[in-house]
């Protein structure tokens, strides 16, 4: 077969080919990508990263449930729902979306109310007359928002 001069031969277009698409999934380009299309101070939130710290969010949601199903609110340990909730707030102020967006929708639209929610429930039980009503309502918050985005 006779290939005009200006003509790639196929095997070394393949191997071009195959090198970009190599290149293209390693990790490197991703984040080299990601600091030329997102703005500067745009924090990526990867999808590993996500799925841990929901985890743990989920650990201390359990957590919170177990030590709110006391039968007499006299024996709820004050101290450690607060402790519990304070954590939970930590956890999800991490992983609210900031002023310059996020990778991840949902965090934009729901984690600031429901970090919120987290600041208000743990007022409520430091006050005098302790009020753990906004505490039950943190772990139904997390089910609403798992029910909408998933």
């Amino acid at each position: 077969m006779n290939h005009p001069k200006n003509k790639i031969p196929r095997y070394k277009l393949v191997l071009a080919l195959t090198s970009l698409l190599i290149t293209s999934c390693s990790n490197n380009l991703s984040q080299t990508l990601r600091k030329v299309t997102y703005p500067p101070n745009f924090e990526y939130t990867s999808g590993q990263e996500l799925r841990s710290k929901m985890a743990t969010l989920a650990f201390h949601m359990q957590q919170l449930d177990q030590q709110l199903q006391k039968q007499d609110k006299l024996q709820i340990n004050r101290k450690a729902v607060s402790k519990t909730l304070r954590n939970i707030e930590d956890i999800a102020t991490s992983l609210k979306a900031r002023e310059t967006g996020s990778n991840h929708p949902f965090l934009e639209n729901t984690m600031r109310e429901f970090v919120s929610t987290v600041s208000k429930a743990r007022i409520a039980t430091s006050l005098g007359q302790t009020n753990y009503y906004l505490a039950g309502k943190v772990s139904g918050a997390c089910m609403n928002c798992h029910r909408v985005n998933r």
